[in-house]
């Protein structure tokens, strides 16, 4: 019987890849024996250091994203791992599927959906949990360093030792044995030591077409 490996998956909510991204490992998880550990991780604490280099119209938006890592930090010292994960899904479902853009809207929505007190989206509006959140972010930067954006997905090696890559990018997110196929690769090179980088411009947007609200 194969040993079931847990994967660490860092998100930030705010980010589409990520959350297709999310939606994969969920569904290689099915065919294969996986337990996914859920850490937030943000793209405003990411690109601080160099928010005055960004095209103006993503360096507006980063503060934007702090609200919603704020409350997934707070459920997750407060909470488990799966109420974790289901409010994840259920913002995700909010600001990708539904496209809803206001986080003062999203956020009570998501923890109403994910059965988690309304109240918590008080944590989003203020720095409370801000220490949390960055710990969890460096947990996941250490592991692959600063170059990179959500996700991180981390693993342990033949030695035991956690290992990461950012990635996979993929869209639209694989279902049944594709995605199986993918985690088998990704686990391959992830674990693979001195594996770095396989990349291909993007050609299409982030396609949400195969999954269905929950």
């Amino acid at each position: 019987m194969a040993e079931t490996k847990t994967v660490d998956f860092w998100f930030d909510p705010a980010c589409p890849w990520a959350w297709m991204t999310s939606r994969w490992i969920i569904e290689a998880s099915k065919l294969r024996d996986l337990h996914i550990r859920w850490n937030v991780m943000s793209l405003y604490v990411l690109n601080e250091p160099r928010l005055d280099e960004l095209p103006e119209e993503y360096a507006e938006m980063m503060p934007g994203t702090l609200p919603a890592v704020r409350v997934a930090t707070a459920v997750a010292e407060q909470y488990d791992n799966e109420a974790l994960g289901r409010l994840y899904t259920a913002l995700g479902n909010q600001i990708h599927l539904r496209r809803s853009k206001d986080s003062e809207e999203y956020i009570p929505a998501a923890l109403e959906k994910a059965g988690l007190p309304a109240e918590l989206a008080e944590a989003g509006k203020t720095e409370q949990w801000d220490e949390a959140l960055r710990a969890s972010h460096r947990r996941g930067i250490d592991l692959v360093g600063t170059d990179v954006g959500t996700p991180v997905v981390a693993v342990e090696n033949d030695e035991g030792r956690q290992v990461g890559l950012f990635g996979p990018v993929v869209t639209p997110a694989p279902q049944g044995e594709a995605a199986a196929k993918l985690w088998d690769g990704v686990y391959a090179v992830t674990t693979t030591p001195g594996f770095y980088e396989l990349k291909r411009t993007r050609t299409k947007g982030p396609d949400f077409s195969n999954l269905a609200l929950d």
